[in-house]
């Protein structure tokens, strides 16, 4: 569905940011590292290739290619959900890439369904198997509700679950959403129980709302436009004092650099990927990596900025919906 439908809806608010040019930027472009750290692990630029898929037999050359194109590249890679795998073992090779990515950053993904199903040791049990740095919670209600499955609408007991959750699993976890970005408070919530970063997840990317709208035949016109888009859930989630990983519509080197400055740690990318590996193979994959490596390294350059640190500190202006959502709800 997602290289097939038009899945992507929404705007994302990027270009209601504009970096502040420096015309005497007293660095040479060689001399830009646009490296950073996130959970121990080195990147060569804040980027990861974020949760795709898992659990089906297309999905194990789809993780290995872009897996083993993150390890080449020095960027981070994100499983898609295990929830097949807790509940089938033999799906583990679907999930697994530490073959080919034997020092990326990976970072595994399990919805808060499976926190409130199954006991922690089985959920250790999946991760500990695909050998990841840390484990991305996905926080994925809109999403839920219109899914064809009638036992939904269960979250009464979601809090507990993520702190029972962080308390015993003896990984970093990333509380994620999945398209429709995560607020102030709930960041403030998030941090106080226990989680170690959040990925906003923001709305202007691809629509899970959308995609399973069309796989459950529900109506979603009213509901595909609810959400908090990403720049905005950057602007948000920054007061909780967490890392923050910028999901949701992110598509240029220069979207990277805006997000950064705005208060991001580092980048996730999915659906662009999944395209183009489809389309050219890994070979694609790599170079659409290069090309986003050259524009991030670009917009640092333009703002004199010689390092991630500096590109952090990096001047801009909000300017429309993203400057009114700015001024009325962080004050």
């Amino acid at each position: 569905m997602c290289l097939n439908d038009a899945v992507e809806f929404g705007d994302p608010l990027f270009n209601d940011l504009t970096l502040v040019h420096n015309a005497i930027p007293d660095i040479d472009f060689d001399e830009i590292d646009t490296g950073t750290t996130f959970l121990g692990k080195r990147l060569k630029m804040p980027l990861m290739i974020a949760a795709i898929t898992g659990g089906c037999k297309e999905a194990k050359e789809i993780n290995k290619s872009l897996a083993s194109a993150a390890e080449k590249k020095e960027i981070g890679f994100g499983t898609g959900s295990q929830k097949a795998m807790v509940e089938s073992l033999w799906l583990f090779d679907t999930y697994y890439v530490r073959d080919v990515a034997p020092n990326c950053l990976v970072l595994g993904n399990l919805g808060i369904d499976a926190l409130k199903k199954y006991p922690i040791e089985k959920l250790k049990a999946a991760l500990d198997q695909c050998k990841v740095d840390g484990v991305c919670v996905h926080l994925n209600v809109a999403q839920e509700f219109f899914q064809k499955d009638e036992e939904m609408h269960k979250t009464s007991k979601a809090s507990e679950a993520i702190k029972k959750f962080c308390g015993g699993i003896g990984y970093p976890v990333i509380a994620k959403e999945v398209g429709n970005g995560i607020s102030r408070e709930v960041a403030l919530k998030l941090k106080e129980l226990g989680v170690k970063a959040i990925d906003v997840g923001g709305f202007g990317g691809t629509s899970w709302i959308v995609v399973d709208g069309i796989r459950s035949g529900k109506d979603v016109s009213l509901f595909k436009s609810w959400g908090i888009p990403t720049a905005c859930s950057i602007v948000e989630t920054k007061s909780a004092g967490l890392p923050i990983i910028a999901t949701g519509g992110i598509r240029t080197g220069l979207d990277i650099a805006k997000s950064i400055a705005l208060g991001a740690s580092i980048c996730g990318i999915a659906l662009p990927f999944l395209k183009i590996l489809d389309k050219e193979g890994k070979e694609g994959v790599e170079g659409y990596i290069d090309k986003l490596h050259q524009e991030l390294k670009t917009a640092m350059y333009f703002t004199g900025s010689k390092n991630i640190s500096e590109l952090k500190k990096a001047r801009y202006i909000l300017h429309g919906k993203l400057k009114e959502w700015a001024e009325q709800r962080i004050r």
